[in-house]
């Protein structure tokens, strides 16, 4: 027997959830850190399985989060039993907290953690958290002022950075986002585990999805792919925010494709601050990882 998976929670997430997933031939599970690039995988996984721009439904009806407690469980599952199509489901679960199964294949997006993390922070001035608390189940704090002022963005990453914070305690503290991809870049080389980069996606993200299309033995007729990358561009995202944006729980679905770039960082780190990111990191991951996470 293997070895049982780990239980991550946090407020809204648990991965007890995927207990007894009954897996079929096929699936994809996309397996990310916070803003690293989840809703463009399932953006792009959409489109192949599809193979056209035009989805037959919201993407968080056709790849729902099965670890989000927001949603009763036994109706996400009921969802997915019910599609005909491939399933591809989305988790911010690392691999170790997951039931691996032959029959499906794993897609880890890294990101540069510090964009991640700026992306983060500004994601955390758009969530509706008095919504989240009656979703929840959970009372609000007695006054407006209980809740806590948050620092800048400089001051929050740097905290971020020297937060010691372990991935069972907060999956998105730095330990947390490191074990994630590291845990996934042991895994690498096996046959149904792949590590997909978020620079990449901007940089190619035809030949990326071209990629992506192989390992998942999925053909798209030609003359479609044209149609089927722009849709999976950036910019189109935004344009159709409300498709592919879970409702109910932001402000404004629209800010929640940002800037959709990288090194947003750069902007916020001096020289001094990025050494002292890089010496921290060194300790959490293995070299080879982080020149390919840097790169």
């Amino acid at each position: 027997m293997g070895t049982a998976p780990i239980r991550y929670q946090s407020e809204d997430e648990d991965s007890a959830r995927w207990t007894g997933f009954p897996f079929r031939d096929g699936d994809i599970v996309i397996s990310t850190r916070s803003k690293s690039g989840t809703t463009w995988m399932q953006m792009i996984c959409a489109l192949l399985i599809f193979r056209e721009p035009d989805l037959p439904a919201p993407l968080n009806e056709l790849s729902p989060w099965l670890d989000w407690r927001i949603r009763p469980l036994e109706d996400v599952v009921a969802r997915l039993d019910a599609q005909q199509h491939r399933r591809f489901v989305k988790t911010h679960t690392p691999l170790d907290g997951l039931p691996i199964d032959a029959r499906a294949t794993y897609i880890v997006v890294a990101r540069d953690p510090r964009d991640m993390y700026v992306s983060l922070y500004h994601q955390g001035s758009n969530i509706d958290r008095e919504a989240v608390r009656m979703l929840l189940g959970q009372t609000a704090p007695a006054r407006a002022d209980d809740e806590p002022e948050r620092p800048d963005v400089r001051q929050a990453l740097l905290s971020w950075i020297d937060s010691d914070a372990t991935p069972q305690e907060e999956m998105d503290s730095i330990r947390g986002v490191m074990w994630h991809l590291s845990d996934a870049w042991q895994r690498r080389h096996e046959p149904n585990v792949v590590l997909v980069h978020y620079n990449d996606l901007l940089t190619d993200l035809g030949s990326e999805m071209r990629r992506v299309a192989g390992i998942l033995d999925i053909a798209v007729p030609e003359q479609t792919w044209p149609a089927v990358v722009e849709a999976a561009t950036f910019e189109h995202m935004r344009h159709r925010a409300d498709r592919l944006v879970p409702t109910g729980v932001l402000k404004d679905v629209n800010d929640f494709f940002r800037r959709g770039r990288s090194g947003g960082w750069r902007e916020i780190l001096t020289a001094e601050q990025v050494a002292h990111y890089e010496g921290r990191v060194a300790k959490l991951a293995p070299p080879d990882l982080l020149d390919w996470l840097h790169r």
